[in-house]
C-alpha cells in the first residue's frame, strides 16, 4: 500500500507543479485542466514502466538458480530483492547444516557393528547400512526403494516383519546359512520401521562350546569317580586277597591321579584366561626348559621311545616359565601317548626368516585325519575318546599349548598324515626371541 501511495502523491505532484507552470504563462483557460490530467497519467505511466522494469529484474533473478547477487536497487524492489536474497540464503544455510548433521548421523549408524536399516510404510528399503547389506544379502544402493520381503525370503523374518508384534527378539540363520542372526523391528515415524540386526554366530559358537565344556567335564570327571567309588563299596564289603587288594588300590590309583590330572589342566586353563599376558622382559633360556620337558617325556615314556633333541642351545624366550614349559611339556607328552612302542620322537628349535623361532615335536606315530585337524585345539576334542582315555589324556593338553601360544603373541601349527605320524610347532615372535649371545 505504501509503495503505490508514494507513487501516486508522485503523480500528483508532478500535476499540479504543471498546473503552476501554466499558471505562470497563462495558459489555464479551458485547455488546462486536461493537461494536467495527461501530464499526471504521463507521469504515473513513467513510474509504472520503470517499477516494472526494476520488478522484471528481480523476476529474472527469482527465475534462475540464485548463484549470482541479487539486483542491487534503491526503493521497493532494492528492498525486496535484498530480503529475498537473504531469505534464501538463510535457507541454504540451513539445508546444509541439516545435511551435514543426517551425513553425520548415517556416518555414525554406518560405523556400528550392528546391522540397521529403514524401512518405510510400505516395508520399502530407506536406507540400510553396510552391515545389515551384509546380514541381509543387499545392495545398500542398488536395493533402495525395494520392498524387503522381495529381496530377504527368509520365512522366520517375513512372518515376524507381518505380524506387527516386535516385542521380543527373533533369532534365524542368514541367508546363505554361514551365520546366526538376532534382528529386533521397532517401529518409528507413520508407519517405518528400524530393523536392527546382530550377528550372534560367535556368541552361539561360544554358548554352545560353553555347553560342550560343562558336560565334558561333568563326564569327564564322573566317570573315575564312579570306579573310585565302586572300589570303595569292594573294599569295604568284600573280603579280597592281598592280590586282588593291590589291583584295587592300583586301579584306584589311576584314576585319583587321572582326576588330579584332569582338575590340574582345569586349573591352569582358567589361570590362563583371567590373568594378563606374560611380560617380555623376563628372559629364560630354552635349552633349561626342554631339558626340563625332556626329562618329563622321558619318565611318561619309560623306554619306550626314542626321544631326540637339537638346536636349542642358543636361544632365549621371553615370558613365563610355567606356562612356556606346560606348553612343551603338553606337546611331547601328547606325541609319547600316541606313537606306539619302539617309535621315534623328535624335539627341535627352528629359526624362522622373519627373525621368530618354532619349538617343534615330530613324532612317528600313527598320525591324524586331515578331518579332524582344525578341531584338536578344542577343549575335550578326541578322534578317538577311548584311545585318548586309555594313553590317559585328559583331552585339554592341545588347549593348553594354544593359549600358551597366543599369549606369548605366537600360535601352534599342526601338520599329520593317517599312518605317517604328526608335527606340532609352537611358533613365537621374534620380539620374544633372540640368540643367547646377545646377552654374554
Amino acid at each position: 500500500m505504501g509503495w503505490w501511495l508514494g507513487r501516486t502523491l508522485v503523480a500528483l505532484l508532478v500535476v499540479v507543479c504543471g498546473a503552476g507552470v501554466a499558471a505562470l504563462f497563462g495558459v489555464l483557460g479551458h485547455v488546462a485542466l486536461p493537461a494536467m490530467l495527461v501530464g499526471g497519467l504521463l507521469t504515473f505511466a513513467l513510474l509504472v514502466v520503470r517499477d516494472s522494469l526494476r520488478g522484471q529484474g528481480v523476476l529474472d533473478w527469482l527465475r534462475s538458480n540464485q548463484l549470482e547477487s541479487a539486483p542491487r536497487d534503491s526503493g521497493f524492489w532494492g528492498e525486496l530483492a535484498y530480503r529475498t536474497e537473504k531469505a534464501l540464503r538463510q535457507r541454504d544455510q540451513s539445508l546444509q547444516q541439516e545435511q551435514q548433521r543426517l551425513g553425520q548421523f548415517l556416518s555414525a549408524i554406518e560405523a556400528s557393528p550392528n546391522g540397521v536399516m529403514m524401512l518405510d510404510s510400505t516395508d520399502q528399503i530407506e536406507w540400510c547400512n553396510s552391515v545389515a547389506a551384509e546380514h541381509f544379502g543387499l545392495d545398500p544402493q542398488r536395493d533402495r526403494r525395494q520392498r524387503v520381503t522381495n529381496l530377504v525370503r527368509m520365512p522366520a523374518f517375513v512372518a515376524y516383519l507381518q505380524g506387527n508384534n516386535y516385542a521380543e527378539t527373533i533369532v534365524f540363520p542368514g541367508p546363505l546359512g554361514r551365520s546366526t542372526l538376532s534382528v529386533l523391528i521397532r517401529p518409528y515415524g507413520e508407519g517405518m520401521k528400524l530393523v536392527l540386526s546382530q550377528d550372534i554366530t560367535e556368541r552361539e559358537r561360544t554358548e554352545s562350546m560353553r555347553r560342550d565344556f560343562v558336560a565334558n567335564v561333568s563326564h569327564e570327571i564322573r566317570t573315575p569317580l564312579t570306579v573310585v567309588a565302586g572300589f570303595v563299596e569292594t573294599l569295604t564289603h568284600l573280603p579280597l586277597s592281598e592280590v586282588e587288594r593291590e589291583r584295587v588300590l592300583l586301579l584306584m590309583q589311576q584314576q585319583t591321579d587321572r582326576m588330579q590330572a584332569l582338575v590340574g589342566d582345569l586349573l591352569t586353563l582358567a589361570k590362563l584366561e583371567g590373568s594378563p599376558r606374560p611380560g617380555s622382559d623376563r628372559w629364560l633360556r630354552m635349552d633349561a626348559l626342554t631339558q626340563k620337558a625332556w626329562s618329563e617325556a622321558q619318565a611318561l615314556s619309560a623306554g619306550r621311545h626314542e626321544i631326540e633333541t637339537e638346536g636349542v642351545q642358543d636361544a632365549q624366550i621371553a615370558g613365563s616359565e610355567s606356562e612356556l614349559l606346560s606348553a612343551m611339556t603338553n606337546l611331547l607328552n601328547n606325541a609319547v601317548r600316541y606313537t606306539p612302542k619302539g617309535g621315534k620322537i623328535q624335539m627341535r628349535w627352528n629359526w624362522r626368516e622373519d627373525g621368530g623361532a618354532e619349538f617343534e615335536v615330530k613324532d612317528s606315530g600313527m598320525g591324524v585325519a586331515r578331518e579332524h585337524l582344525p578341531r584338536l585345539t578344542e577343549r575335550f576334542y578326541r578322534v578317538d575318546g577311548s584311545r585318548s582315555r586309555d594313553t590317559g589324556g585328559t583331552g585339554l593338553g592341545l588347549s593348553i599349548v594354544k593359549h600358551v601360544a597366543q599369549r606369548h603373541g605366537g600360535h601352534i601349527d599342526i601338520q599329520s598324515e593317517t599312518g605317517k605320524g604328526s608335527t606340532f610347532r609352537l611358533i613365537l615372535p621374534a620380539v620374544r626371541i633372540r640368540r643367547h649371545s646377545v646377552t654374554e
